[in-house]
């Protein structure tokens, strides 16, 4: 079994316009991930404990520092930690942001489920493309209205 760090780490920290439809969002890439896809685009975020600790005072200055310009904290991992992660979304609901998980697996923990307002669930099958492909495994939905918003993420249409 691996030993995690008791705080939630990142390898990148962006704000980004295209992962979370209608939302600007925060995103935390969080080291650690055990599902290892093949062909996932973020191998470098796999080591346990590489990157930098994500902190409760670190993620409040940059709600802070974001406040009027994001709509939405975006967690790219960090479900195999669920008492971290889950300390961080509560926060970020607490400043009245939307928040958003993308996960390799194909559900997370009521527990987690119950502080999210997104959730995008599957494992990366390169055959299969991502979000912007018909053919994807992954789906992402808005979890307020239980409503499939895969057809955001696909272009022409």
């Amino acid at each position: 079994m691996t030993s995690y760090p008791q705080q939630l780490h990142y390898s990148s920290e962006q704000v980004v316009w295209q992962e979370v439809p209608d939302e600007v969002a925060l995103a935390y890439t969080i080291t650690g991930c055990p599902v290892g896809c093949k062909g996932c685009h973020s191998v470098d975020s796999w080591p346990v404990g590489s990157g930098l600790a994500l902190t409760e005072d670190y993620l409040q200055e940059r709600l802070t520092m974001y406040k009027g310009l994001i709509t939405c904290v975006l967690f790219l991992g960090g479900e195999w930690q669920p008492e971290a992660l889950i300390k961080h979304l509560k926060r970020v609901r607490a400043e009245g942001l939307e928040t958003c998980l993308y996960t390799g697996y194909e559900d997370v923990s009521l527990r987690i489920r119950e502080q999210l307002t997104y959730l995008k669930t599957g494992p990366w099958i390169a055959e299969k493309g991502g979000l912007d492909s018909p053919h994807t495994n992954q789906k992402f939905y808005d979890l307020r209205t239980k409503q499939l918003l895969n057809c955001k993420f696909l272009t022409g249409e």
